[in-house]
This record gives structure tokens, C-alpha cells and sequence, in this order.
């Protein structure tokens, strides 16, 4: 099963025929599943229909392609993290110790209807893979759920609230959680 994955754009061309795409028209987002890792591939509607494969896709979704905004210059003094920054930072990190403050994040960016599920299915390690589309940028995100349990979501939330408010740096979070793992293992020679 393919393990890697870090946040894929939407293309602005076709994948099979190579035509840029026309705003606002629809077309075609597929996840194919190698050995390694998960291929995009966004497709106009009718290359798609007509193309035969001799594989299944790992997950597929129709939407309407966004042409991209012009980037807005912003005057902030302070830059603060947003959520989606931050879930584009930890998913890049691919840092295990996170996996549950990835999934609260994408949680909270479905409910501020951000992102928007396209597809799940079962992991081997019990949990969910959730596929999620960014609603603007057409960014994909796959997202294990782990399956909190009701009693580990506070630690989980209180740790989103001190990363986002910048109470505590990434770094710090991520070396605490190696610095348990590692008064965990047996000491050798005891």
C-alpha cells in the first residue's frame, strides 16, 4: 500500500490531453495508488470518459475548475500561523508524534467548509484515510483518522490551540513528543 503523500495542487491542464482548463467547467480528480505513493491526475471530463485503463483509482471526484486568483499583497506586521497553514506545515514535516493534530486540523477546516471530503477508506493500522479537497486552490490532502477516543481529544485540541496561538513553537511540540517516546523504550545495559 502506498505510504507517501504530501499536498498535491490541482492542475491547470489536463493530465491526458494537455489543454489548459476553462474556469468554472468541470473536470476530473483522480488519486492512483503505486507502489510508494498516491498520483494525481485531473482530467477534462471527456478524456476521462474516453481513456481505458488497466487500473482502479485509489479515489476519484468530479468538481469545477477555479482558475487561480491573483496573489493579494498583505500588510501585516505579525504574521499568525492560520489552520491551514499550519496543516500544510505538519503534513509536510510528515512527522508521526502530529498525526492527531493533522487530523483536528482538517476536521476544523471541513467544518469552516474549506476543505471538503472527496473520499475514505480504510487504513491497516485501524484508522481512516480521509481525502480532502482544498474548495479554492483544488489542493488535495489525504488525512489518516486515527480514531481519537472522546478522552484523548482534549490533549489533542489544547495542543492545535497552543500551536495556532503561538504558545508553543512546532519544534517544542515535536521534540517532547521523541523526548517520551525515547523515556519510553528499555535503556540498554540496566
Amino acid at each position: 500500500m502506498a505510504q507517501e503523500w504530501n499536498i498535491r495542487p490541482r492542475g491547470h491542464v489536463c493530465s491526458i490531453c494537455a489543454q489548459p482548463f476553462v474556469d468554472k467547467k468541470p473536470c476530473v480528480s483522480v488519486l492512483r495508488e503505486t507502489d510508494s505513493t498516491y498520483e494525481r491526475l485531473d482530467c477534462c471530463l471527456a478524456c476521462w470518459k474516453a481513456t481505458p485503463r488497466d487500473w482502479e483509482p485509489f479515489s476519484v471526484w468530479e468538481g469545477e475548475y477555479e482558475a487561480p486568483a491573483p496573489a493579494q499583497i498583505r500588510n501585516e506586521p505579525v504574521k499568525k500561523e492560520t489552520a491551514e497553514e499550519l496543516l500544510r506545515h505538519l503534513i509536510m514535516l510528515e512527522d508521526p508524534a502530529m498525526q492527531n493534530v493533522v487530523y483536528v486540523l482538517a476536521v476544523m477546516l471541513e467544518r469552516g467548509k474549506q476543505l471538503i471530503e472527496r473520499d475514505a477508506k480504510p487504513h491497516e493500522s485501524g484508522g481512516i484515510l480521509r481525502v480532502y479537497e482544498h474548495k479554492k486552490s483544488g489542493d488535495t490532502f489525504v488525512v489518516l483518522d486515527p480514531r481519537l477516543r472522546l478522552d484523548q481529544l482534549g490533549e489533542v485540541q489544547q495542543q492545535v490551540v497552543e500551536l495556532l496561538s503561538g504558545t508553543h513553537a512546532l519544534g517544542d511540540k515535536t521534540e517532547n513528543a521523541k523526548v517520551e517516546n525515547e523515556e519510553l523504550k528499555p535503556k540498554s545495559g540496566s
